[in-house]
């Protein structure tokens, strides 16, 4: 066989070698121009069917295999494979479709546009169905389809073709059918596919799961928006797990990366300053009337949260209490004393606004490595403040019940949680997978769009979301953190310690509609009371959650701090 093209082959003469490779490239998909092969994103969709055709006519019976190799070892001319479309179509002119192949029953179905949440399970959508069997390509389904024709004359003929109805079905020898799917339907495809892969991996059946991963790729290439990012992330996910691909990471670097990620994070979405408000609403109105206040935050990491409360405390009635604040982070590659650089930037502020501030900071590889005496509490009010920071310790057998014991000791007026309301910490890999798809499906829906689309801080928040995929779906073991519970979970442990919830209030409920009415496309954007807790989601679904507790039975704290 002889492969003709721009990869050292012949090039036809009478054409400029510049202008075709400027034609050749424009509008071309970038992903899979970086693999080398030359496909128009316009394209994808037919490309996609057309190879999917392909595989089913050679995959047919043991006669097609011996046909398909004769092609390959015969002196017929096959164009570059780089130029993936045209060199399917050439295929398929030579590959004789079988009259016996069978298609789905096409129909017509509603193609009004959805977002990607309700691809995932939420009513009034078609039913979807997966039918997997070990051994073998699992066959991904819809009991609903629109279906379009188009006919392949020859290699470098132009495809066309419309909707069509079952009675309009023509089976032709000669010429191979080609259905073409909507942007909508690929996506539901692409669910699809993407769980029965998570079914074959559950299963250990690696061989169908590489298979399925094959389909996954063309069917992410042909999506845009929040969909192809998530097939994007959880195909990479996916691979990591079948084929074994678990670098060895720096634990202190991974954890500086992190933080500078979560600040883009935060910058670009809504979802950690509603965090950071709502736990610091909580906190202001515990510090009421006392003149000597300490803050134990869990995490501290760029130590965004805290400005703000300094400020709501000079304001205070009365004049600002005494402000401690302890701030807990990870070790640092470079030895850099971060922590001092933040604590002189904040002392610098409270000079500013006239508090008296004192800062201390822990360096500790896990909170469960903490004890009471390395908190240095003093006759005071204390807040224990945590964002994000429990789920990880759901890794270590026995971390959570010694560090809710811990702070139970410290006596705190008020603790602050903020978690993401989803539940990845299933037994299952499919319910957790699952699961992991729909919340971040709808994470990814509701920061798409936007001015800053495209910029660099909305690519590294993606790069932080996706890195939280990852971890869910391809690590086990100790190795996965992003344990993830949901907030009737987090309330029955936490209750189980000896804590019991106190009522955010109306007031941050009030406030914090006010800060999602600022941000862009807050009309998508729903906090819900729970429980006396709040919830931040996108349309229906919760995506994280704030809830405040107090030592079960300490009353109003400690008196002694007035």
């Amino acid at each position: 066989m002889e492969l003709m093209g721009n990869g050292g082959g012949r090039v036809k003469q009478g054409y400029p070698m510049m202008a075709m490779d400027q034609d050749m490239d424009a509008g071309m998909d970038e992903l899979l121009a970086e693999l080398g092969y030359k496909v128009r994103s316009s394209s994808m969709a037919d490309l996609a069917q057309k190879l999917e055709l392909l595989d089913r006519a050679m995959g047919n019976s043991s006669a097609l295999d011996d046909i398909f190799l004769s092609h390959l070892a015969s002196d017929s001319v096959h164009y570059n494979p780089s130029d993936m479309s045209r060199w399917v179509d050439n295929m398929l002119s030579e590959l004789d479709a079988p009259r016996s192949a069978t298609f789905p029953s096409p129909s017509v179905v509603d193609l009004s546009p959805i977002n990607v949440s309700s691809w995932l399970g939420y009513p009034a959508q078609p039913s979807l169905s997966i039918q997997s069997d070990c051994g073998s390509e699992p066959h991904l389904g819809l009991e609903s389809r629109e279906w379009k024709r188009i006919r392949t004359a020859s290699s470098s003929a132009d495809c066309s073709g419309g909707l069509i109805r079952p009675s309009e079905v023509v089976y032709s020898s000669a010429m191979p059918m080609m259905m073409v799917e909507s942007d909508h339907e690929a996506g539901i495809r692409l669910v699809h596919a993407l769980v029965a892969c998570a079914e074959a991996i559950q299963e250990e059946n690696y061989k169908s799961a590489d298979a399925i991963m094959k389909q996954i790729t063309f069917l992410t290439s042909s999506q845009h928006g929040a969909m192809r990012k998530v097939g994007v992330y959880f195909a990479e996910a996916l691979g990591r797990r079948i084929y074994s691909l678990h670098p060895k990471q720096d634990h202190y670097l991974d954890s500086a990366f992190s933080d500078i990620l979560q600040m883009h994070f935060y910058e670009t979405c809504p979802y950690l300053k509603f965090a950071h408000f709502t736990a610091n609403q909580a906190i202001l109105e515990a510090f009421a009337g006392h003149r000597r206040v300490h803050v134990i935050d869990f995490g501290i990491k760029q130590g965004m949260q805290w400005p703000a409360l300094m400020q709501a405390l000079a304001l205070r009635p009365g004049g600002p209490p005494s402000f401690r604040l302890t701030g807990i982070a990870s070790p640092q590659s470079d030895n850099s004393d971060s922590l001092q650089k933040l604590g002189l930037k904040l002392a610098q502020l409270a000079r500013t606004i006239n508090v008296e501030f004192e800062f201390r900071g822990l360096v500790a590889n896990s909170l469960a490595d903490l004890e009471p005496y390395m908190l240095d509490v003093e006759p005071e009010v204390i807040a224990i403040n945590s964002v994000f920071e429990l789920h990880g310790l759901l890794a270590l057998p026995g971390a959570i019940e010694k560090v809710l014991d811990t702070v139970r000791s410290l006596r705190p007026r008020i603790v602050t949680t903020v978690e993401q309301e989803a539940n990845h910490n299933a037994d299952g890999f499919v319910e957790r997978f699952t699961e992991a798809l729909h919340y971040y499906s709808t994470l990814f829906d509701s920061m798409d769009g936007g001015s800053d689309e495209g910029s660099p801080e909305k690519l590294m928040s993606e790069v932080f979301v996706g890195r939280q995929i990852c971890n869910v779906v391809a690590c086990e073991g100790f190795e996965r953190t992003e344990r993830h519970e949901t907030l009737e979970q987090w309330m029955l442990r936490i209750r189980g310690a000896g804590f019991e919830p106190v009522n955010l209030g109306s007031n941050a409920f009030k406030q914090a509609s006010m800060l999602l009415a600022l941000f862009g496309r807050g009309d998508g954007y729903r906090i819900e009371e729970k429980e006396g807790c709040l919830t931040l989601g996108w349309h229906n679904r919760p995506l994280i959650a704030t809830s405040a507790w107090r030592v079960a039975g300490a009353g109003d704290g400690v008196e002694a701090a007035r």
